[in-house]
C-alpha cells in the first residue's frame, strides 16, 4: 500500500486511467465483434452500415492509445477486405 501523498495520489489516477482505458478496449471489441457477425453471416446490408462505424471506432481507439497505430491499420485493413470480398460476392 502507497503511503506518501505523491504515491497516493498516482494509484488513483491509474485506477481512473484503467476504467477508461477498459471503456474504449471494450467499445473497439463490440464494434468488431458486431461487423465480423455480420460478415460471417453474409447480411451485405448491415456491413455497408456497420464498416465506417467500426473504422470510425477503430481510429477513436488509436488516436486514445488503446491500440498501436499499425495495429488499428491491421484491423481496417483485413475488416475491409473482407467486406470487399462480401459484396463482390453478392
Amino acid at each position: 500500500m502507497a503511503h506518501h501523498a505523491s504515491a497516493l495520489k498516482a494509484q488513483r489516477q491509474t485506477i481512473k486511467r484503467k476504467a477508461r482505458n477498459r471503456a474504449n478496449v471494450s467499445k473497439l471489441k463490440s464494434a468488431v465483434k458486431k461487423l465480423r457477425a455480420a460478415i460471417a453471416k453474409g447480411d451485405a446490408e448491415a456491413v455497408k452500415t456497420l464498416l465506417p462505424l467500426t473504422v470510425s471506432e477503430i481510429d477513436r481507439a488509436s488516436k486514445k492509445g488503446v491500440v498501436h497505430d499499425n495495429a488499428a491499420s491491421r484491423y481496417k485493413s483485413r475488416l475491409t477486405r473482407k467486406v470487399n470480398a462480401l459484396t463482390a460476392a453478392k
